[in-house]
């Protein structure tokens, strides 16, 4: 289907964060590398930008925030963003040491209601259950009341299946899934896929390189009051 992009008009001045509807989704694309605690302009634009949103859930139910890194994650290469790096970073490139990472953050992704969470950064594919406040888990994707935070950043470059300076010998999935972590992989290259079906449902795809069935292929369910009807029935994003 082909469809038109509407923007809700709110632009910050500049491309590190910006928003923007495409049918029955408001994406919103945050900034990892900088601050977004309460007082830093990105989280006063951020929160602003949710609101505005919530005042209009009846065209816009389905709501997915996307960024590079993600605070959600176990691998061991990078692992969960905190605003500050965890490794070696090397000569020429600056500290990282940002504000609101990931509490703050995280707190708007539950006061407004985000559904999905979208990273790349670390290099292997990841999906959450819906979760929130780190240990907090529902292990059902029916009538999701919390995001659900997938990394899909397996398309093309060398995968993180061994934890970095230990010469291939520590695998970057050590031990069993944390209880967030519904499904993982370190070893297949791929990409993902969501379809949004109506205001309640959402399917989630993940291809292994070369296979046209996929892999990982989820239905995720979430209750709406409103009964407004939507125009838009199935977009695919890719």
């Amino acid at each position: 289907a082909v469809v038109s992009t509407q923007s809700t008009g709110i632009m910050p001045g500049n491309e590190k964060y910006y928003n923007f509807g495409v049918g029955m989704v408001q994406f919103i694309s945050i900034n990892s590398d900088e601050s977004i605690d309460e007082g830093s302009t990105q989280g006063v634009w951020f929160e602003n930008t949710l609101k505005k949103i919530n005042a209009n859930r009846e065209t816009w139910p389905w709501l997915v925030v996307f960024q590079h890194r993600p605070i959600y994650n176990s691998n061991l290469n990078h692992g969960n963003w905190s605003g500050r790096n965890t490794y070696d970073i090397e000569e020429g490139w600056p500290e990282a040491d940002y504000e609101g990472w990931p509490d703050h953050f995280e707190s708007l992704l539950l006061k407004y209601g985000v559904d999905l969470v979208l990273a790349g950064h670390v290099h292997q594919y990841e999906r959450s259950w819906p979760v929130w406040n780190r240990n907090n888990t529902r292990h059902s994707y029916r009538d999701v009341t919390a995001p659900v935070h997938i990394t899909c950043g397996h398309a093309g470059k060398d995968l993180y299946k061994w934890a970095w300076d230990t010469n291939r010998t520590v695998n970057t999935f050590p031990g069993p899934a944390p209880a967030f972590s519904a499904a993982r992989t370190n070893t297949e290259w791929g990409h993902c896929d969501l379809e949004f079906k109506d205001k309640n449902t959402v399917r989630h795809k993940m291809y292994v390189m070369g296979n046209e069935e996929p892999k990982e292929d989820v239905i995720i369910t979430k209750k709406r009051s409103s009964a407004a009807a939507v125009h838009l029935s199935t977009l695919t994003l890719i």
